[in-house]
C-alpha cells in the first residue's frame, strides 16, 4: 500500500485477501480516499474496513479492461477486416504468376496448435452438454480451469484460433517474393534467404526453411499470396489510439474498416467517447455512456458497460478525480526486483523491511 500524497510505501500485506486489508484499515482509521483496481476483494475490504472512505477506480485498469473488450469485439468481426486490403485483380495476378502453375496436390496440414484447440473445444462442449461442471471437465481432461472456461465461452474454434492464425512472422513481408521464386524453380532455402536478406529481411535462415517446408514433398506450388489483412491486434491498437497519433496509413486503413463495418465504426466512436471522458475527467457523462453502449449489439463492449454498474461509484470517481494508482504500479515493479534479488530465499518479514525502508 502506498501513500498517494508522498508516494512512499506504508505497508506490505502478506496476501490479497479482503479480510487482511479490512483489518489493517480498521487499525489505521482516518483514510479518506482509497485508489484501487476493480478487484472485488479490494472493494469489499474498503467497504468493511473504511466505510467512510471514497473509493476511486484506477483509470489505467479501466482503460485496460476496455481494451480487452475492444479486442474481443474486433475478433468477433474479423471477417470484415479484409476490406483493408482489396483483392488482387485478375490482371495483376496474371502478370505476377503464370496461369499454368500445377494445382495443389495435397493440402497443407493443419497446425498442431490449431488441431489441439479443435479437439479440446469439442471435448469441453461435449462434456458440458452432458451436464458436467467446468471443474469436473478440467479434472477429466487435465486442463487448467481458466483453459476450460475459455474453451466453454468460445462459440466456435475460430474464436480461439484467430490470434494464432494472424500472428505476425518474420517472413511476412517477403512471402510474395518467396512464392514467386519458388514457382520459378528455386528450391534452395539458403539462396532464397540471401535474396530476401538483401531486401531488408532481419530474421534468420531457419525461419525461411520452416516457411518453405510446406511446399516440399509434393504439396504443390506456392500459391500467389493475396494482400494480408490487418490483424485483430493491429485494428485494436488503431481503435485505442488517439486519432492524432495514428500515421496517415493507419488512419486510412481504419477509415476503410469503419466504412465497411458499421459495428466497428460504432465501436471506434464508443472508445473515443470513453477516452474523452477519461482524459478530460468528465465522470458526470459515465451514466450516459453506459446506457448507450448497453443498448448496442456489440456484446463484449456491452458486457464491459454492464460490469461497470457493479462498481459505478468508484468508476465515476476515477473518471472525475485526479487520483491514480500509477505510483502503486511503480512500487510493484520495485518489489518484483527485490524478490528476484533474494532468489525467493527471504520471508515476508525481510521483504517488508526492504520495501518499507529501501
Amino acid at each position: 500500500m502506498i501513500d498517494m500524497i508522498t508516494g512512499r510505501p506504508v505497508e506490505l500485506l502478506p496476501d490479497r485477501e479482503a479480510a487482511t486489508l479490512a483489518a489493517w484499515l480498521r487499525q489505521h482509521p482516518g483514510v479518506e480516499v482509497i485508489c484501487r483496481d476493480r478487484a472485488g476483494a479490494y472493494a469489499e475490504a474498503a467497504r468493511s474496513g473504511a466505510p467512510g472512505a471514497l473509493q476511486v477506480a484506477d483509470r489505467w485498469h479501466l482503460w485496460r479492461n476496455l481494451g480487452q473488450a475492444v479486442e474481443k469485439t474486433v475478433t468477433a468481426r474479423r471477417a470484415n477486416l479484409t476490406i483493408a486490403h482489396p483483392a488482387r485483380t485478375t490482371e495483376e495476378a496474371s502478370t505476377s504468376q503464370a496461369s499454368t502453375l500445377p494445382p495443389v496436390v495435397q493440402p497443407v496440414p493443419e497446425k498442431k496448435i490449431i488441431a489441439r484447440f479443435r479437439e479440446q473445444h469439442a471435448a469441453v462442449h461435449e462434456l458440458s452438454g452432458q451436464g458436467m461442471s467446468k471443474a469436473a471437465i478440467g479434472r477429466q481432461l487435465g486442463l487448467h480451469p481458466a483453459t476450460v472456461r475459455k474453451l466453454a465461452q468460445a462459440g466456435t474454434v475460430d474464436d480461439l484460433t484467430a490470434k494464432t492464425e494472424q500472428r505476425a512472422h518474420l517472413v511476412d513481408d517477403y512471402v510474395e517474393h518467396l512464392h514467386r521464386r519458388w514457382n520459378e524453380g528455386e528450391r534452395n532455402a539458403t539462396g532464397l534467404f540471401r535474396e530476401i536478406a538483401t531486401r531488408g529481411y532481419q530474421g534468420g535462415e531457419l525461419a525461411v526453411q520452416r516457411y518453405l517446408r510446406q511446399f516440399r514433398e509434393g504439396r504443390g506450388h506456392a500459391a500467389l499470396p493475396g494482400p494480408k489483412p490487418p490483424t485483430v491486434r493491429e485494428v485494436t491498437s488503431w481503435v485505442m489510439t488517439h486519432p492524432d497519433r495514428l500515421s496517415t496509413d493507419e488512419a486510412s486503413r481504419l477509415r476503410q474498416i469503419r466504412d465497411a463495418d458499421a459495428g466497428l465504426d460504432r465501436l471506434t466512436a464508443h472508445v473515443r467517447g470513453w477516452a474523452t471522458m477519461m482524459t478530460e475527467l468528465r465522470g458526470q457523462d459515465l451514466e450516459k455512456w453506459i446506457v448507450v453502449v448497453e443498448q448496442d449489439t456489440l456484446a463484449p463492449l456491452a458486457s464491459f458497460a454492464r460490469n461497470l454498474r457493479r462498481d459505478q461509484d468508484a468508476v465515476q470517481a476515477g473518471l472525475t478525480l485526479p487520483h491514480s494508482s500509477g505510483r502503486v504500479e511503480g512500487t510493484v515493479n520495485k518489489i518484483k526486483r527485490l524478490k528476484r534479488q533474494m532468489f525467493g530465499r527471504a520471508n515476508i518479514d525481510l521483504l517488508r523491511t526492504r520495501v518499507l525502508h529501501a
